[in-house]
């Protein structure tokens, strides 16, 4: 039935639609100009800069600090050979492969920052060990093989080194200058995450900096556990913590920690968690015991710790009433080892030391932190509380002088012998024949090529976007038919050489990508 109502909304529709149509042409042909009015958005105007400038200035800070510290941070990837029972553990295997076959090379990611021009990198020991392979990523994207200079387990310090010349260096401060409530920003260069391998490349984090001095047997606590470690030096262990909230996790271990003068302070180590994630507490090593340690470790290779020969605990406030002390503070003397300095010297069971050349001790850990300053050698003066006569008298302060002695203990220089095998097996990949089942399976119009069937999670194939089931179809410009084709075209690539491949990943339909993938060094 004819509807005259219909029929006229019809004809208006396709008359409007018709000069849309001819506006549309007109414009792009330049016969005329259009333009449409937004309606004007109301905004509440900017707070004045004079009431936010204290903030302002900070932020500028910040800025400042992180473009002038963070070229000097780097990555550092340890790649450790295990002798354990083979796993696979690290490897991210395509569906229906089994992990048993893999080797069990398991990649860590960690942070570091440039000390010296002549490439001196400063890290955590935790980050380096037992590792078979270190490779350094500069900011620049340069990458270098790198050699263990020297580490010391029991403060978690390791130098390592990349051979070049004008690298960027930090600025090395004072932790002494530390102070609880100071502004500080951590820095560090976390890595690589399985769904994003190539996109956490740095972190700054601010916060304050929370408490000094703290010690949380962490580092005693893992040398114990470590079964290639002598336990009888475990308590050689020394911790004098910078705790922060500035959020620290566990790829930023041994980035810096900075002052807003963008010095170094401390070395970011460690976190308490009871997530696996960041909780509010990060502690760094202070730069003046690592400072102290790197000296060491540079010129002869180890720690030449300084020795005093006691065994003390903190004053606790029995202790101080005993004792007579002005105040619950010091290192009270438990043990003298027979024949060390410190027997030689006089100091007694039952003495409180509170100043050791003028800087006080009010904790065992602090007595620990001063003396490790120290090199063997040294004399030092030292203060301290004694009790003598009657139970009822207070203790009597005396000085005494101190000659220290070298610690028995020599912690082991990791070994970084490259592993055995070629070096196309180390970029991180494992390839199968194509099947006709999986081509199908794939939407692959034939079966040449080789299809990835684990790849090392974090490995160098795996920061370039390689996955399990690619499929591999050109090395170097070589074409691929099957693993025979593989194995020739990687069987004499070296260590710092770059394997060109040609790689379909993901849809068919994307088409094959370019994947320049070079050999840990």
């Amino acid at each position: 039935m004819y509807d005259p109502l219909r029929a006229k909304t019809k004809v208006a529709l396709s008359l409007a639609a018709c000069f849309l149509f001819g506006l549309a042409l007109a414009s792009q042909f330049g016969f005329v100009e259009t333009a449409v009015e937004l309606p004007a958005v109301q905004t509440a105007p900017a707070v004045a800069e004079e009431a936010v400038r204290p903030a302002l200035d900070l932020s500028e800070a910040f800025v400042n600090i992180a473009d002038a510290v963070t070229p000097s941070v780097v990555r550092i990837e340890a790649t450790r050979n295990t002798t354990r029972e083979r796993d696979g553990q690290g490897w991210f295997p395509r569906r229906g492969q089994s992990r048993q076959d893999l080797p069990d090379a398991r990649p860590r990611s960690g942070s570091g920052f440039i000390i010296s021009a002549d490439g001196y990198v400063m890290t955590n020991n935790h980050v380096i060990d037992d590792a078979s392979r270190i490779t350094v990523i500069l900011p620049d994207g340069r990458d270098y093989g790198a050699r263990v200079a020297g580490a010391d387990p029991t403060t978690d310090i390791a130098v390592i080194k990349i051979e070049g010349d004008d690298f960027p260096a930090v600025s090395l401060g004072s932790s002494a200058d530390v102070e609880v409530g100071e502004w500080v920003l951590a820095i560090g260069n976390p890595g690589f995450s399985r769904a994003a391998p190539d996109r956490l490349d740095y972190t700054v984090t601010a916060g304050i900096v929370s408490a000094v001095g703290r010690s949380l047997n962490l580092i005693n606590e893992s040398l114990f556990q470590d079964p290639d470690f002598d336990p009888a030096f475990a308590n050689y262990a020394i911790e004098n913590f910078i705790q922060t909230d500035a959020v620290i996790n566990s790829g930023n271990s041994g980035g810096p920690m900075v002052n807003l003068r963008g010095q170094v302070v401390g070395i970011n180590s460690a976190m308490v968690t009871r997530t696996g994630g960041y909780q509010g507490y990060g502690f760094a090593i202070p730069i003046d015991l690592a400072h102290e340690v790197m000296n060491d470790l540079i010129a002869y290779g180890r720690v030449r710790r300084a020795l005093l020969g006691v065994s003390v605990q903190s004053v606790a406030s029995e202790d101080a009433e005993a004792l007579g002390l002005p105040e619950v503070a010091g290192a009270l003397v438990q043990s003298v080892t027979p024949g060390a300095p410190a027997g030689r010297a006089g100091l007694r069971l039952g003495d409180v030391i509170t100043q050791i050349d003028g800087e006080e001790v009010e904790t065992s850990n602090d007595l620990q932190h001063l003396v490790a300053l120290k090199s063997p050698g040294d004399l030092v003066r030292m203060t301290l509380y004694r009790k003598t006569g009657a139970a009822e008298a207070n203790a009597t302060p005396m000085d005494v002088t101190v000659k220290l002695e070298e610690q028995p203990y020599t912690a082991p220089v990791a070994a970084t012998d490259r592993p055995a095998g070629r070096g196309a097996d180390e970029i991180g990949i494992r390839v199968g024949e194509i099947t006709r089942e999986l081509a199908m399976e794939l939407g692959l119009e034939s079966a040449q090529g080789v299809v990835v069937e684990a790849i090392l999670v974090g490995g160098p194939a795996h920061r370039k976007g390689i996955l399990p089931n690619c499929v591999i179809t050109r090395i170097d410009g070589n074409p691929i038919a099957g693993a025979r084709d593989y194995r020739e075209a990687t069987r004499d690539v070296s260590a710092g050489e770059v394997v060109s491949m040609i790689a379909t990943c993901g849809s068919v339909s994307r088409g094959p990508s370019m994947y320049n993938i070079r050999v840990p060094r």
